[in-house]
């Protein structure tokens, strides 16, 4: 993950004639900054609340871990997953928007209209490259009069965040500065201001015992999906166990359906990949690549299977958000059991090892003389594109933590909320994706055969609210932030809820509850419902059920 290059990137968003010139980066130093709002992750949600307090008037500070803003949504994420899209209003919808209204102005070639996601009638646009996603929110910010701090990463430790009782005072970055607010906002992926806050949270999988569920936990019954099609030998010598297992196969079977653990969906790198060879980047060959590792999907090669990759998800100008498609994809699975409360080490090492298990992965394909040859010839039309992410050598800066620590406060968003078998109190945003888990684990079954474990699908046919509770801790934990990406919810129903919309729409919200937190001089947990709820009706924000034409996620 390299740092961020101011020059190259503002005239790239020059180029797109969006704004004359962007804020610079704020130079962290050893003083602390006293502000209203301190906003601790550059994710779509950390992007919206900072906005929506600046735009009522409020001091923001805008802490960006890295050396961009946007997260996912600007790094390869852009096949977006929005559900319904009559349930995306406020800022969310104002970016689709802009989305649309670049393309508009200087075209695209590559996809076809129906394929674009526009639908024809709607106004906004909901797929897009990366760096104009990047641009769109850098001229927020600059319109808003936001310079974000970049390179701030808060010190993981308890003590970088003073409290005074129940309430922070102030955050400290691992280069020593200290930042000083009224109120915060945790937007990062991992959530970890809240962790170090000392705010209750979880990881892995609940029980479906613990919130009367159906989904959560472990599913082996239900890994339909992303799973293996053949049967497929595990073991180094094929049908003698004691030989051991290859590579990327779990030890021991999985516990009983619907108990629980704290094992952790996949992660992988949406990779924008293209087939145009003005455009073409070669694919990365790792350091360390070795065969071996890609044994199992040699294995299923060799059985027949030919579908390869299905998720080339088209985007403008012949470009695609690559994810993960069947039994054996882009999703290393089983490489992040940690990742959610490690240290930047540790984290920057599975960092590496996702990078390396991806790239080696359509290297493999690419090029190995064990893949068939009409494997090789299609896979080798594919490169990294040129035109992005051009200062880490065209691959995503982000890898994509699709779910890390959970806030568990006062009220927990489950399945049962999800499809309207139980009532969710003051709503302040709307979901209607897939309750979507990818794979946990891969294992062997009683059959001697591989298998996965974890992938779950359950369509919504209906449009959710999302609880103000859900993102405000218990009062006693911390009574002056926000948890807007990190939420209250269990592992089932965040697989729905975690979505870059959504994201966009619950920070927005937290921006505007922190100023109403302000104003009336309370804590984040007595914020009058009522008048929040109007200033976000009156902000364009969707917060009642709503109905529409449903577009299955992408």
């Amino acid at each position: 993950m390299m740092s961020f290059s101011t020059a190259r990137f503002m005239a790239s968003v020059a180029a797109l004639g969006f704004v004359a010139g962007c804020a610079g980066s704020h130079q962290n130093g050893g003083a602390a900054s006293m502000t209203d709002l301190v906003v601790y992750g550059c994710t779509p949600a950390g992007l919206t609340a900072a906005i929506a307090a600046k735009d009522r008037g409020r001091s923001v500070v805008l802490l960006c871990r890295d050396g961009h803003v946007g997260g996912m949504t600007t790094n390869g994420l852009g096949w977006a997953d929005t559900g319904n899209h009559a349930a995306i209003g406020g800022m969310a919808r104002r970016f689709y928007q802009d989305v649309k209204a670049h393309y508009d102005r200087v075209g695209f070639k590559g996809i076809a209209t129906s394929q674009s996601k526009t639908e024809g009638e709607e106004d906004a646009m909901w797929v897009f490259e990366p760096h104009v996603a990047e641009a769109i929110y850098m001229r927020w910010l600059e319109e808003a009069g936001i310079t974000p701090v970049f390179n701030a990463r808060l010190r993981l430790d308890p003590t970088a965040v003073t409290k005074q009782s129940n309430r922070i005072v102030s955050i400290e970055m691992l280069d020593g500065s200290r930042h000083t607010g009224r109120m915060f906002v945790d937007a990062s992926y991992e959530g970890d201001l809240m962790g170090m806050a000392g705010v209750t949270f979880t990881t892995g999988r609940e029980a479906n015992a613990l919130y009367g569920e159906d989904y959560n936990g472990v599913q082996t019954a239900n890994a339909e999906h992303h799973n293996f099609e053949l049967d497929i030998d595990p073991y180094v010598k094929p049908g003698d166990p004691a030989s051991g297992l290859v590579p990327l196969i779990g030890p021991g079977p999985p516990a009983p359906d619907g108990s629980g653990d704290k094992r952790i969906q996949a992660y992988n790198f949406r990779l924008c990949m293209t087939t145009d060879p003005a455009i073409r980047a070669p694919l990365p060959k790792p350091a360390d690549y070795n065969p071996w590792t890609y044994e199992l999907l040699g294995r299923y090669l060799d059985a027949g299977w030919r579908h390869k990759f299905r998720k080339y998800d088209p985007i403008p100008n012949n470009k695609t958000d690559v994810n993960n498609y069947g039994a054996i994809s882009t999703d290393f699975i089983g490489g992040n059991y940690d990742y959610p409360t490690a240290g930047y080490e540790r984290r920057s090492e599975i960092f590496e090892a996702h990078k390396s298990y991806q790239a080696g992965l359509l290297w493999f394909l690419q090029n190995d003389p064990r893949v068939p040859a009409d494997v090789r010839d299609s896979m080798k039309e594919w490169g990294l594109c040129a035109d992005e992410f051009v200062d880490t050598d065209h691959w995503p800066r982000e890898m994509y933590v699709r779910e890390a620590r959970r806030m568990v406060s006062d009220f927990v968003m489950t399945e049962r909320h999800l499809e309207g078998e139980l009532p969710t109190p003051r709503s302040v945003g709307l979901g209607s994706y897939t309750m979507d888990s990818h794979n946990v684990q891969r294992y062997v079954n009683a059959d001697g055969f591989a298998r996965n474990e974890g992938d779950v699908q359950i369509y919504l046919d209906r449009t959710y609210e999302i609880s103000y509770d859900a993102i405000v801790p218990k009062a006693a934990e911390a009574t002056n932030l926000f948890v807007p990406v990190a939420v209250s919810a269990s592992h089932i129903a965040y697989g729905s809820i975690r979505m870059e919309p959504v994201f966009m729409i619950l920070g927005q919200s937290a921006g505007e509850a922190a100023v109403l937190a302000i104003e009336h001089g309370t804590s984040v947990q007595n914020v009058p419902y009522e008048a929040l709820a109007r200033r976000l009706r009156a902000k364009g924000q969707l917060i009642d059920p709503v109905k529409g034409k449903y577009v299955p996620g992408g």
